[in-house]
């Protein structure tokens, strides 16, 4: 079992990875820790038998969640896997599926079975899987809804090589957009309010008021069971210009720093003017993607560079003033003695 990390070490060590997010990274530190402490507590047969909380991820695409996901499960040092809801629903076989992801979780484990019965599942577009309306779509969520109930909670699963692994402590992250949740948060939060006193922490009061309530989940078209299931609920938010230009340029892995890196092994300096960054962020923005076309842009502008450089050693500054212009290739400078 990984070393127990606090809380706000999870979110420290998030933070070198993920910008942005504050209020997701705390309430995912806090379930982490939460968990790890369960499982340390039943093993150790406490007289208290501790139930697992799973996690939901509200937020739209390039917001972060599966960096989210990745980042803790390289944090925790446990296996961890993803698997995409909509692929779920679209099987004639879900426990076959369902089997399969189990399979790939014991595989990163490279075949511990202990090890993968500690890890994570990340399970997305779980806003796909709506059970309302008529028709085969809306069935197939919700049988897929029930398939993952079982093993969200804990239960022996065979594997095709005959083994078993236990999903007791495994870890299950939903995560989805949930488009229309607004509409229905805008209704149902009109009215029912916890009232304030003079001596109520109104943070508190507002945050509770504000809550994602498993009614609000229900009305969307998540079955009861399966709303229940995830009793933790956090939302990421649009990432802004500011937001995304620091995750160009801040995070440990930022890709800027990987092209400096890449660049810097042939003898090459790369600079980048600040105006470039925030040209990348605007149209990013306008696609409507999140973070998750920044890399092709950036990929798109260093494409010429990437190729000129191997052929011209003497190149020793790639300089890029704007988005919209070609890259400066220049010799490298020479320092006085």
């Amino acid at each position: 079992m990984p070393a127990l990390l606090k809380p706000s070490e999870i979110v420290r060590l998030l933070s070198e990875h993920v910008i942005g997010q504050e209020p997701a990274k705390r309430t995912l530190a806090v379930a982490i820790y939460a968990h790890f402490r369960r499982m340390a507590m039943n093993a150790a047969e406490s007289g208290v038998e501790l139930s697992k909380s799973n996690i939901l991820l509200i937020g739209p695409t390039g917001t972060g969640k599966t960096l989210l996901c990745e980042t803790l499960a390289r944090i925790l040092g446990v296996p961890f896997v993803t698997a995409d809801a909509t692929s779920l629903a679209q099987t004639q076989f879900v426990g076959d599926e369902i089997e399969a992801i189990l399979h790939r979780l014991v595989d990163r484990a490279d075949g511990d079975i202990e090890r993968a019965q500690r890890g994570i599942v990340f399970v997305d577009e779980v806003d796909k899987l709506k059970a309302i309306g008529d028709g085969a779509r809306a069935t197939s969520g919700e049988s897929v809804q029930h398939a993952l109930l079982k093993i969200m909670e804990g239960a022996p699963v065979r594997l095709k090589d005959g083994r078993h692994i236990d999903t007791t402590n495994i870890l299950f992250i939903c995560g989805g957009a949930f488009v229309d949740l607004d509409r229905i948060l805008s209704r149902t939060h009109s009215f029912g309010f916890i009232s304030t006193g003079g001596g109520d922490d109104r943070k508190i009061l507002e945050r509770l008021n504000a809550r994602i309530k498993p009614t609000d989940l229900r009305e969307f078209g998540l079955i009861p069971e399966f709303a229940g299931r995830l009793p933790i609920v956090t939302r990421l938010h649009d990432l802004d210009r500011e937001m995304l230009v620091r995750i160009l340029t801040e995070p440990k892995h930022a890709i800027y720093r990987q092209f400096r890196a890449m660049l810097a092994s042939d003898g090459v300096e790369l600079r980048i003017e600040p105006v470039v960054f925030e040209q990348i962020a605007e149209l990013a923005i306008e696609y409507k993607a999140g973070a998750r076309s920044l890399r092709g842009i950036f990929e798109e502008m260093m494409s010429d560079v990437m190729y000129a450089v191997p052929d011209n050693p003497g190149i020793g500054r790639v300089i890029v003033h704007s988005l919209f212009e070609q890259p400066k290739l220049a010799a490298a400078e020479i320092k006085a003695v």
